[in-house]
């Protein structure tokens, strides 16, 4: 387009002066002493010439005006790349960790550029100064980034990491409010600014913050949703004792906001209690219990009036069980209810198909319980109980590692706001042995039929057999010692012994083998004895 706008002005140029000199026109100049006529093309080639020659000549002169100032530019871009490029080889070698490299780098740059116009240096020099381990360094730099609008949020950010490596977590909160105060959109300082509040229990104060982070559009709508339901339900479970009304109308608008939110559903359904009203308290868990059955919501509905006799209890576990049938959580529930109750046959007719699908440490105990009741018989209890031990855990609360039989809105571990699950917590990790862990729970079919062993049935207890050690006798233990009659029987002939007293003898070696391979007599299946420690292996790590 370029080349065919050219071509059409050249185009017109050419026109023009061809034009021009067709003309039958000339230009005449008179001057004090003489007269020139010439033609109009002639003329007009004169005056572009003349002011061309003028341009140039302008040119030349602003030239030589303005060089010192144009070689004083030159010098001064050339130290100025020299600066950047030193700064972008330091800020290459933060982040390689050469910490040298970073500081002979900063030093250059600061030669080349003025901290004042150039931010960056400052971030260059805290870094470097952390690389070092100089950290006190580091934050008179970050301190000084906050007097400027530019690199203030830079600065908050660097003191608050500080603050956290040193632990101190009031400062890391404040400069994360700062932060948050000046500029709402940085995620890193809403986040810690959130953490601080609920650390605190500020959940009003959290709950402006949550929608001045909907607002900047920092979290996705169902996040906000979920969030909001968490600080709610915290809210209404704070003052359930003080003002059950808003904790009920907070826990019901953190249900409408997250249905399936087991703690807003416990949450409303106490303070309903907590307000007299349990019929709706009952509604409420129900409608829970029938979307997801629940342990803790079924335990609640069960005790849903406190003081209700075991019937009473137990009628409402047949509801659960009823409305989720062939349910393990619904089955436990009523085994518990029905134990309590004192109807042990049914109880372990309830919880023994669970022990087979849906093993678990609570099932075992309450199996426990049923035996110890119903039976009396201490060696099945103990065997349950040791089942117990080795079957499955039930879910609880974790967060982080931590286990909690109820839900808290943050972490005690890291101070995570939703942090809680409800799940099986992490079991210990076991030695694999032929690539089976080693006391893993492996329930067993012909388990709860146990005979009971009464009379001359009954198995002997076991002793330990004993070990014979090395027994070496002198020959006058080996010989026997005699007794010979008094001196007036010499004449009767010859002496005959009167009595006889032996040594106890010494243990053949074959009955030392017989002995020591002899296996120990097992005892009762009930009970497996005494077990010792494991012996102690040398740790291939040094502890300091």
């Amino acid at each position: 387009m370029k080349l065919i706008l050219f071509f059409l002005l050249v185009l017109a140029l050419a026109g023009l002066f061809a034009w021009v000199a067709d003309l039958p026109a000339t230009v005449t100049l008179n001057l004090p002493e003489a007269q020139a006529e010439v033609s109009l093309l002639v003329a007009m080639v004169a005056i572009v010439a003349l002011i061309a020659a003028v341009m140039i000549v302008w040119w030349f002169l602003k030239g030589i005006i303005r060089s010192p100032e144009q070689l004083t530019r030159h010098f001064r871009s050339r130290k100025r790349d020299r600066g950047y490029q030193a700064l972008s080889t330091g800020m290459i070698a933060v982040g390689a960790g050469d910490s040298g490299l970073a500081r002979k780098m900063n030093s250059r740059a600061l030669q080349n550029l003025d901290p004042s116009t150039e931010p960056l240096l400052y971030l260059l020099d805290a870094q470097t100064s952390l690389l070092e381990g100089d950290h006190a360094k580091a934050r008179r730099k970050f301190e000084a980034m906050l007097d400027e609008p530019e690199t203030r949020p830079l600065g908050l950010h660097g003191l608050y990491l500080e603050a956290q490596k040193l632990g101190e977590t009031r400062a890391a909160r404040h400069f994360a409010e700062l932060a948050a105060k000046d500029a709402p959109q940085l995620d890193w300082a809403s986040r810690a600014a959130m953490e601080a509040r609920t650390a605190e229990a500020d959940w009003d104060g959290a709950l402006k913050l949550l929608d001045r982070q909907l607002a900047t559009k920092q979290i996705a709508k169902e996040s906000y949703k979920r969030q909001r339901a968490v600080l709610m339900t915290a809210k209404s479970m704070e003052i359930v004792d003080t003002d059950p009304s808003q904790a009920r109308s907070l826990a019901s608008e953190a249900v409408s906001l997250q249905p399936d939110f087991v703690p807003a559903t416990l949450a409303q359904a106490r303070a309903a209690i907590r307000k007299g009203d349990t019929r709706g308290a009952g509604k409420v868990l129900e409608a829970a219990w029938k979307r997801e059955p629940h342990a803790q919501i079924g335990g609640l509905y069960v005790h849903l009036r406190p003081g209700d006799p075991v019937q009473d209890r137990l009628e409402r576990a047949r509801k659960l069980d009823q409305w989720k049938p062939q349910n393990g959580i619904a089955a436990r529930a009523l085994a518990r209810a029905l134990y309590e109750a004192g109807e042990y046959a049914d109880a372990r007719k309830t919880i023994e198909p669970v022990i087979r699908t849906e093993p678990s440490e609570s099932a075992f105990l309450l199996l426990a319980d049923i035996e110890d009741e119903q039976t009396g018989d201490q060696g099945r209890v103990r065997h349950w109980l040791a089942q117990a031990l080795k079957a499955p855990r039930d879910p609880a609360w974790t967060a982080d590692g931590y286990v909690s039989e109820n839900w808290a809105p943050i972490s005690p571990v890291t101070g995570r706001l939703d942090a809680f699950e409800w799940r099986v917590p992490v079991e210990q990790v076991l030695p694999l042995v032929d690539g089976k862990p080693v006391g893993a729970f492996e329930y067993d079919a012909t388990v709860p039929v146990i005979p009971q062993i009464e009379g001359d049935d009954a198995i002997p207890e076991s002793r330990p057999h004993m070990r014979v050690d090395d027994v070496t006798l002198s020959s006058d233990e080996i010989e026997p010692e005699v007794v010979t009659a008094s001196d007036g029987s010499k004449d009767a002939g010859t002496s005959e012994p009167a009595s006889v007293k032996e040594k106890p003898k010494a243990a053949s070696a074959a009955e030392m083998e017989t002995a020591e391979d002899k296996p120990d007599r097992p005892g009762p299946p009930d009970d497996p004895g005494p077990v010792g420690p494991p012996p102690k292996q040398d740790s291939p790590y040094r502890l300091f």
